[in-house]
């Protein structure tokens, strides 16, 4: 399924190459100033605009199409468009048959019986994203109080990666990287044990971002090289302030009011020039398939906006599921 979320319900809709692709959002709350030109910043923020990135452009301007009504939201449903309008379908044809290593081709082809949309990656590229970051601007508008940052951590391994980033585009390849995002203000006491842990809801979102490998929290992997003496945070007043923040801000699945912090690997661009041996399915052959078009050489160096926003989406979903416990 395409939905996700309990309190603050998002269904995601759209193909790369299609006529459009947007997002619905169910059970944002009524009275909260909503106009277009709120979404230009975060979109702007995902734009192709690096050294690095793809050279596809596009307007993506929003389109509120429901749920706001003179400049507020109803609490009705709100559905946001894009349009698709600077697209080279052509580059895509031959993935019908010679499916890209390491993309979602092969899995598409085989899980649709071959009525998948193949232009651009279809329902699987990272231009759905765009929808995804366009919810979170919502979300934070929610979660008005909050503060969320992120940036690129490193790039193949490194945290000056200009030069690694040019050498692999000038081999005809891609590079991973990591991205951190970090969200001060939150309160105590979000999230629930076990399934619907913050840990749970943002990992989950995590993973819808296409080219995710891996998340951690605080310390992450780290913390299975620590001993508990080092790894436990102490609590340092009445606030639930700690010395350390290992645990990233959540403990047994609930923000303890400390800075929740997160990291994510992101995989290397599928989709490269450099000429690669895969099977084709139309000749039965292992044949060299070499991927012209544009794409990202480092996905990374678009992911900290998105990662803003699937933290807003999470969190704002715990924070309406609070409100409605203490209504109850």
């Amino acid at each position: 399924m395409n939905a996700w979320g309990h309190n603050f319900r998002i269904s995601i809709f759209g193909e790369s190459h299609g006529r459009s692709l947007g997002i619905l959002i169910d059970g944002c709350p009524a009275g909260i100033r909503l106009s277009e030109e709120d979404f230009n910043e975060d979109i702007d923020r995902r734009r192709p605009k690096v050294f690095g990135t793809t050279a596809r452009k596009e307007e993506d301007k929003p389109s509120i199409n429901s749920g706001v009504f003179n400049g507020f939201t109803t609490g009705a449903p709100i559905l946001i468009e894009f349009q698709n309008n600077n697209i080279k379908s052509k580059d895509y044809q031959q993935f019908k048959d010679h499916p890209r290593p390491g993309h979602a081709d092969w899995v598409a082809i085989k899980k649709f019986k071959g009525y998948n949309d193949y232009r651009g990656g279809g329902h699987f590229s990272g231009r759905l994203t765009l929808a995804i970051v366009a919810a979170g601007v919502i979300a934070k508008k929610i979660l008005s109080t909050l503060e969320f940052s992120s940036k690129v951590v490193s790039v193949g391994g490194y945290i000056d990666y200009e030069n690694i980033l040019k050498k692999a585009i000038q081999t005809q390849d891609s590079l991973g990287g990591i991205v951190q995002c970090e969200v001060q203000g939150v309160p105590i006491g979000l999230g629930e044990p076990f399934f619907d842990a913050i840990e749970s809801s943002i990992a989950h979102l995590a993973f819808s971002i296409p080219g995710i490998k891996g998340i951690e929290f605080g310390s992450g992997f780290e913390a299975a090289n620590m001993k508990g003496s080092e790894f436990n945070d102490l609590i340092v007043n009445e606030k639930g302030e700690t010395e350390t923040n290992h645990s990233g801000g959540i403990n047994g699945g609930i923000s303890n009011g400390n800075t929740i912090v997160f990291r994510l690997a992101v995989r290397p661009t599928s989709s490269i020039a450099q000429t690669q041996s895969t099977f084709n399915l139309k000749t039965k052959k292992v044949e060299g398939l070499s991927i012209q078009g544009r794409h990202d050489a480092c996905i990374a160096l678009r992911v900290s906006v998105i990662a803003e926003a699937i933290a807003a989406i999470a969190l704002s979903d715990a924070y309406l599921n609070s409100k409605n416990e203490s209504i109850s």
